[in-house]
């Protein structure tokens, strides 16, 4: 597990990890893009919406990988949230908002993402996708 401060600058930071590590384990350019959109909206939401770029709460990361999938976990030190309150960006009455989208992203473009309320407090996504 890697703490990354709460800085937009920590979106770079943790997907340059991630590239490294999904190079390290020999997967094509398809897959490594998945990796790297998903940490980066993730760590983006977790610096913004979790944390709310409060620099005294930390971003974690942690990356492994087990029979070829890829698992990504990311936890905010926030208050918390339920998904479902996120408005669908495919909607029409949404089409032109700009929040939403990178959960839709996120859920595009990995297996699988889910979201869990931590019991002392914030978010932890779990993202997983196989080879």
């Amino acid at each position: 597990m890697t703490s990354l401060p709460s800085r937009i600058e920590s979106v770079d930071t943790a997907a340059e990890m991630a590239a490294e590590f999904v190079k390290a384990g020999g997967h094509g350019d398809e897959f490594a893009y998945a990796i790297d959109l998903a940490v980066r909206e993730s760590i983006a939401n977790a610096v913004k919406h979790g944390n709310k770029f409060d620099e005294n709460k930390n971003v974690d990361l942690t990356l492994s990988e087990s029979e070829g999938n890829v698992e990504i976990l990311v936890r905010d030190h926030g208050a918390g949230f339920s998904p479902e309150e996120i408005p669908d960006p495919t909607d029409p009455e949404n089409l032109l908002k700009a929040s939403g989208r990178g959960i839709l992203f996120m859920r595009s473009f990995m297996d699988v993402v889910e979201w869990e309320n931590a019991e002392d407090g914030g978010v932890i996504v779990r993202m997983r996708k196989g080879s």
